[in-house]
């Protein structure tokens, strides 16, 4: 189990833009004392699908709402009716971005992300990435010095754009 200090929890200042169904989640995951990586073994799913669940921005199948149910002792009534209709994205935070983590993502993609699309255009040819057939995976690096790293693999489908 991981340190308790380590367990992602619901920010107050986030919690007003997110599904109701999120501070029930969060709720008993604290309680709990689970990590993702545990919620999502239980569920058969990806940390970071897990993770998206819990903030509203993924659609949860009825056996997501079961497994969820029974390992956080959570009504499965009360998440199936919010959590299997369409999730409204995007709404997790402003733009730009002001948590400094995120925002740190987001400073990736302004500036790197013509560079990521250079090479990408020269490896596949004139489409884009999709973030709907897209899977994510985070992993922790560290290095013979001690020194830890963050290890982000996105994968997306590409698509090519069509010629009219």
């Amino acid at each position: 189990m991981p340190e308790p200090n380590r367990l992602a929890s619901l920010d107050s200042s986030t919690a007003e833009r997110l599904p109701q169904y999120s501070q029930v989640l969060f709720k008993a995951k604290t309680d709990k004392k689970l990590s993702f990586e545990e919620i999502a073994s239980h569920i058969g799913r990806d940390e970071v699908a897990c993770a998206a669940l819990f903030y509203g921005q993924a659609q949860a199948s009825a056996e997501d709402v079961a497994k969820l149910s029974e390992l956080l002792e959570v009504s499965s009534d009360t998440l199936a009716a919010q959590m299997m209709g369409f999730p409204d994205r995007g709404r997790a935070g402003p733009m730009p971005p002001v948590e400094p983590l995120i925002y740190r993502l987001y400073e990736i993609v302004q500036n790197y992300g013509y560079s990521f699309k250079a090479v990408l255009n020269e490896k596949f040819g004139d489409g884009i990435m999709s973030a709907i057939n897209f899977s994510a995976k985070v992993d922790k690096e560290v290095d013979d010095n001690g020194d830890e790293y963050a290890v982000i693999t996105m994968r997306g489908k590409w698509l090519a754009y069509s010629r009219f």
